[in-house]
């Protein structure tokens, strides 16, 4: 019998839409570029910048908002007049005050796993726009723990799992993410439950694990977590 004694959740893909207020930007930003560059090198160059930037600015709107100014800056040759500039950071306002649109079947999913095991929001990105989006999400009451951290590896799994005093083998993480949610888990002899989302940040991305990969779970939607859950645990 498996006993899972920590639920941990991905929040941004996995709760609620995210990557595609970024899309949607992107879009907008290579746009407004495109008398510059054509839009397909400016989203290339972007996604190379903010790859860069993460060890300096982290995750989230912010981030992204900085990258964004950096690339249009080396792109126009410094020409990029300060009007744009002023759209760019508007662009990123607009993504920190997007409404928080739960995922499908998250709403009525969230109450039954908290009726039965504690929950762990463990998610990347700003802190305030984070906490934010926890708030307004309607879903903070069920969280026993959140978390908001700089990096999801292997060595922060294992350091928050100790001070929560859980085993790996006793902890369920759930996520959109292979690189962020499902490997390091794995790696840590814990269990993960991959729910991929139509939209995925390519810095994200990774090849699958082995569907026989011990401890390593797939779903297509959200809703089909609990059932998954008590098979576990009567096995």
């Amino acid at each position: 019998m498996t006993k899972i004694n920590l639920i941990g959740l991905d929040a941004d893909d996995t709760l609620w839409h995210n990557e595609r207020y970024y899309a949607e930007t992107q879009a907008k930003f290579a746009g407004l570029l495109s008398h510059y560059q054509p839009e397909d090198w400016v989203r290339k160059q972007l996604l190379k910048t903010e790859t860069r930037n993460i060890e300096h600015f982290g995750y989230g709107i912010k981030a992204f908002a900085l990258s964004m100014i950096e690339t249009a800056v080396e792109l126009t040759d410094g020409r990029i007049s300060g009007q744009d500039i002023g759209t760019l950071i508007e662009m990123a306002r607009g993504m920190i005050d997007a409404k928080v649109e739960l995922l499908e079947h998250v709403a009525e999913t969230i109450p039954k796993l908290a009726a039965s095991h504690k929950l762990a929001l463990i998610t990347k990105g700003d802190l305030l726009d984070q906490e934010k989006k926890v708030l307004r999400s309607g879903l903070a009451g069920y969280f026993q723990n959140v978390e908001i951290v700089s990096q999801k590896n292997s060595v922060v799994y294992a350091r928050l799992l100790t001070r929560l005093s859980v085993l790996p083998e006793n902890f369920l993480m759930v996520g959109n993410s292979l690189r962020s949610d499902i490997l390091p888990v794995l790696e840590l002899g814990g269990k993960a439950v991959y729910i991929p989302h139509e939209i995925t940040w390519e810095h994200e991305t990774a090849s699958l694990p082995a569907s026989n990969t011990t401890g390593y779970f797939f779903l297509d939607n959200f809703g089909k977590l609990p059932e998954l859950i008590e098979g576990l645990e009567e096995d």
